[in-house]
């Protein structure tokens, strides 16, 4: 088992930039990991994700070229860089870690088998 403990949430302006860190208690090369994003009243939803060894990133359509995952497994943490943030990206930061034989990038949150408890960040314009 893994826990997660998220951090680097806050206020931002628009055009800004924030990095958000994922600590893993164990060791993270063995999970696939990935980050979503959460509003009150919706869904959790897929931002990207990175297979066990990074080789592999994905990315919801509206973060391309914006938002950067990455992960240092010697350090057990993952990142997520976002820069030229939008309002429409205020909302609860999650990472998640994924089990299993196949390294890809899962897109469902019900794919994830452990969770962090999450971190706001607020992009006022």
């Amino acid at each position: 088992q893994v826990q997660l403990v998220e951090s680097g949430g806050g206020l931002v302006q628009v055009g800004g930039s924030l990095r958000l860190s994922c600590a893993a208690s164990g060791r993270a090369s063995d999970y696939a990991m990935g980050w979503f994003r959460q509003v009150p009243g919706k869904e959790r939803d897929f931002v990207g994700g990175i297979s066990r060894a990074g080789t592999v990133r994905q990315y919801v359509d509206s973060v391309k070229g914006r938002f950067t995952i990455s992960r240092d497994n010697a350090m057990n943490t993952v990142y997520l860089q976002m820069n030229s943030l939008k309002p429409e990206d205020t909302a609860v930061y999650y990472c998640a870690a994924r089990t299993g034989s196949d390294d890809g990038v899962r897109r469902y949150s019900y794919a994830y088998d452990y969770w962090g408890q999450g971190t706001q960040v607020t992009v006022s314009s």
